[in-house]
This record gives structure tokens, sequence and C-alpha cells, in this order.
């Protein structure tokens, strides 16, 4: 019998849409994501860390203009290839959070701020701080967004699958904010793409806190399935995040409990120590 995820990704491919996302693994781990509008041939960029491979890429899916980039925050491993593909392509509008220092950034974002892209497709920054202070998710959809045709949040490295980023630049009550609030409030059909692939990892260690999930037991088996055969764990949703994802979960008074905790702050933060000592 196929897994319910089997059957998501199954769907998705037969829809006809106007916007295409394209996955470009990039460096040991990360993702680099070419937004294409099918109809204009115009795209964004999120994270071109190796401007090359994202060159390749588009000329391979046929975009005719390259047109932003979208960076996440400024990690090296997110925003070190901005400066270069600003030199291979003149004049290319580079995005990121207004208090996050950028590299090359030439439009800085706060949240709230609208990007339009083609004829079709809509872009939302969202300040999603912890990771670093000005870290910015972006929210995507077009016109034929609908229960068939979900939006796209890339998140960079503050949700992943099954996972969150360190608390590097930030408190557990700014992820919190991110994570379960902003992040949480999108769609549940929403498609996750994130910065790394770390997913399998992340599963492994949810099942210490939540070893009786059958959600994560099902979704491990999947992205363990997925990584043999070399292929990305890439999107999730919102909603699967919810049923996977130990770090969304902390307003469970069960999940509280296993981490013997008392409000959904304490255990996030106790948790994300847990995973920061997992030796897994």
């Amino acid at each position: 019998m196929k897994s319910d995820f089997e059957i998501n990704r199954e769907r998705e491919k037969k829809i006809k849409i106007k916007m295409k996302i394209i996955e470009i693994p990039c460096l040991e781990d990360n993702y680099s994501y070419l937004i294409i509008d099918e109809k204009s041939g115009e795209a964004a960029v999120v994270d071109p860390v190796e401007p090359q491979k994202v060159l390749e890429s588009a000329k391979l899916n046929g975009v005719q203009h390259l047109k932003l980039v979208l960076t996440t925050h400024h990690h090296w491993d997110h925003a070190g290839g901005n400066e270069k593909i600003g030199q291979l392509i003149p004049g290319i509008q580079i995005y990121g959070g207004s208090i996050d220092n950028v590299k090359a950034c030439t439009h800085p974002l706060d949240n709230g701020n609208k990007l339009s892209l083609g004829v079709s497709i809509n872009i939302l920054a969202l300040h999603t701080p912890c990771h670093t202070k000005g870290h910015i998710s972006y929210y995507v959809n077009d016109d034929t967004t609908d229960e068939h045709h979900p939006p796209a949040v890339f998140t960079g490295d503050t949700l992943f699958v099954g996972g969150c980023g360190r608390f590097f630049e930030g408190t557990p009550q700014q992820m919190y904010q991110s994570l379960c609030v902003t992040l949480g409030s999108l769609p549940k059909p929403t498609r996750v793409y994130c910065g790394h692939e770390y997913t399998v990892k992340n599963l492994q260690f949810a099942l210490t806190v939540e070893p009786e999930n059958q959600k994560i037991v099902q979704k491990l088996s999947w992205a363990e399935q997925q990584r043999r055969a070399n292929l990305p764990t890439v999107p999730s949703t919102i909603e699967e995040e919810f049923e996977t994802n130990v770090f969304m979960r902390v307003d469970l008074p069960e999940l509280q409990e296993s981490v013997q905790c008392h409000t959904p702050i304490e255990a996030l933060c106790e948790i994300r120590r847990l995973k920061d000592n997992w030796k897994g």
C-alpha cells in the first residue's frame, strides 16, 4: 500500500501548473531553488550559492530571464553566491532581509513586502527570525493557487523538514513565533522548501521525543527510501510538519509532558537543547 507521502507526490506531478519549482542540490547538503513563471519564462532563484549550477539548471528548464535572487539569510552557504551571480547577470535584483547584512543585497526587505514575478506569481516576504536576526522566508503563489495547486514557502534555515535551525542569533520565543505562528498560519497544503537535506536525521531524532508517533515512523521510512534513491525529501507541507515535526508540535500537552516542560516555549527550548546534544 502506498503511503500518504507517495500519494501526495504523485498527485502533485499530475497538476498542470503555471509556477514551476526546480530543486538544485548544492554543496554537500544545500538546496537552491528556481521559481519559474511558465507563461513568461521569468524566474527567481532562492539562495544561489553555486551560481554556475543555477545557470545550467535555468537553461535546461527554458528560463528566458533570471530576474530575482531571493536570499533567506546572510550565512555564506546561502548568500555566498550573490556577488558572483550579480556579476554574471548584470542588473539582477538581489533581495534579503533589511537587518540581515546579506552579501551583495540590492533590495532590502521587511516583513510583509510583496514582489511579483512574470505575469502570475506573487511573492510575500515573511520575517522569520532566530537562526539569524533578519531571516526571511518567501511565501509564493500564483493565480492558479487552490486546493489542488497549493502555494509554496521557502524557509531557508528556519524550518527544515522535520526540524528547525539552531538559535544562533535569536531566542526560543522568536523561533516559536517564526515556526508555529508565522509559518504555522500558512494554509496547511503549502509546500515547504527548506535550505538543507536534513530530513532523515531530523526524523530519527523526532522519534526519540515521540516514539509512538506513527506519522513520524511512516515519513522516516519514506525519507530513507528517497535518499537511498538519491532523491530529495522536499517539498514537505505545513500540514505534514504539524504532524511530524516535534518543534512545531510544542503546543501539544502530551509533547510538553514527554520533555518534562509546562509551556510551548519551554518545550521548544528543551527539544532544541536535546537535538544540539544528540549523537544519532
